[in-house]
Formats: structure tokens, C-alpha cells, sequence
């Protein structure tokens, strides 16, 4: 098993750390985070960790699962007053702890198993959240930002509806210890000011079965979705969601919803 500072790596984290300097400088100079609150989320053995305390901030917040890297980082920033060691699963820390300190900013490597859940938890605490840097797995950079065609779904509609996102840097495996099997990228998000959209959750499930099978028409994944196709054209309802947009889809709930 690869180990780094006699700590092993454990596969089931997705552990790759880190080990390009000018992308953790490129992360860190993106946002203004002097006298700022930071949090990270997977500190591994602290390389983002300490390019984002050069940059004078006024507290960082790491969130580390794996308590031997938990126990390493408590080890190896102690004398630093202005870093708190977490050791827990950033998906069950509960956000309220964040208020006191607020807005935060973000910066992280995310571990790529669970980028997606994450993400949707920032969704849920965005009014904690200023903005942020994280690096995701290329594949899953390009669905957030896709905006028609092969790619776009759900998620993209979902995450470019609630954050503003900005592609950065791709970066190679050989930036990891130990490389990755895919290219990684770096990307500045903000949480956007939205109008609330009417019955929101049935909207967004309706998003859901628009996509669900992303080849199909929508006549054919409404249908099965059990929504009245009868308020659409036949020509609307013979395109794919992978055609559409924002507007066209809020279009498409006004009718569902108007229609009685």
C-alpha cells in the first residue's frame, strides 16, 4: 500500500494528494481570502493546507475523515491558532456551526467518489458560503458547465441554476501523489442570488425524469414519469432535455402548473 509520511493512503478515501505548487498557488490566489474564514475539506498531509496560510487569513476550518491525516494535521499546525481540526465526514457536520464566523470561502481537493454530494450539500449552506476553489475530476467540470448536448443533465441544470462557476486549470495526474487515472480541473464557484421557483421540488424532480434517460424524447421520459404531456406540442415533446435550457424548462413547469 503507497504511504506518505509513514501514514498509509487508503483507497477507500480516494486519497490523492496534491504535489503541484503553482496549481495549490493558482487555487489559493483566486479568491481574496486575507482576514477571511476558509474551510477545506480533506487536508491529506497539508500541501493546499499551507499555500492557503501564507495567505494571511483570519481562520481555516479542516474537515478530515481519515483520522490518521486528522491526528497529522492537528500534529503538525498546532502552534497555528488559527486552524481548527475536524475530524469528520464533511457530509455530516452540521452547518450551523458555521454561522458564528460567516461568510466562508472554500478551498479543496475534493475527494472525486463523492464530489456531487458535496457539491449538493454546499447547495443546501450557500447562504454560509462567499465563494470558493475546488478541483474536480475533469469529466465532472465539464457536465457542471455544459449548457446543451452530450454531458448536460440534471446536474448541470441544477448547479448553474444555484452557483456561478468558472473553469480554471486542467491539471494532469502527475500533479497528485499518487496519479490519478483521469485529468483533474480547478473551479471558482459563487453562489448566485435566485427567484424562488414555484412548487421548486416537484420542479426539480420534473427536471430528473426530463433526463432520465438523456437519449429519449421528452414525450417518452414525461410519460414515464407519470406528468400530463398533453399541455406540450408534439414538436416540443419530440426533443431531447439535452436540447433545452433554464428558461425553456421553467417555461415548461408554467404549463404543467397553469394547466387545472
Amino acid at each position: 500500500m503507497p504511504w506518505t509520511n509513514d501514514i498509509p493512503l487508503k483507497k477507500k478515501f480516494g486519497q490523492h494528494f496534491l504535489r503541484d505548487k503553482k496549481i495549490a498557488r493558482e487555487a489559493v490566489h483566486k479568491v481574496p481570502i486575507k482576514g477571511a474564514s476558509v474551510f477545506e475539506i480533506g487536508c491529506g498531509d497539508g500541501f493546499l493546507t499551507r499555500e492557503i496560510l501564507r495567505a494571511g487569513l483570519e481562520r481555516l476550518w479542516i474537515f478530515e475523515i481519515d483520522p490518521d491525516w486528522a491526528n497529522f494535521a492537528r500534529t503538525h499546525f498546532y502552534e497555528d491558532k488559527r486552524v481548527t481540526v475536524f475530524e469528520e465526514n464533511i457530509l455530516d457536520v452540521d452547518f450551523s456551526l458555521f454561522e458564528q464566523y460567516k461568510p466562508w470561502t472554500l478551498i479543496a481537493n475534493l475527494p472525486y467518489q463523492i464530489t456531487f454530494p458535496i457539491l449538493h450539500m454546499l447547495h443546501r449552506n450557500r447562504h454560509l458560503i462567499q465563494e470558493g476553489v475546488i478541483m474536480v475530476q475533469e469529466e465532472v467540470a465539464q457536465k457542471i458547465v455544459k449548457t446543451r448536448g452530450r454531458g448536460y443533465g440534471y446536474q448541470s441544470l441544477f448547479m448553474q441554476h444555484f452557483f456561478e462557476w468558472k473553469l480554471m486549470s486542467k491539471v494532469p495526474p502527475s500533479a497528485f501523489y499518487p496519479p490519478p487515472k483521469v485529468f483533474s480541473r480547478l473551479m471558482y464557484f459563487k453562489p448566485k442570488e435566485v427567484e424562488k421557483i414555484p412548487d421548486e421540488q416537484k420542479f426539480w424532480k420534473f427536471i430528473k425524469v426530463c433526463f432520465h434517460q438523456p437519449r429519449r424524447t421528452l414525450r417518452n421520459n414525461i410519460k414515464q414519469g407519470h406528468f400530463d404531456s398533453a399541455v406540450f406540442s408534439d414538436e416540443l415533446l419530440a426533443k431531447r432535455a439535452q436540447e433545452l435550457g433554464m428558461e425553456d424548462f421553467l417555461r415548461l413547469w408554467d404549463l404543467l402548473r397553469t394547466d387545472k
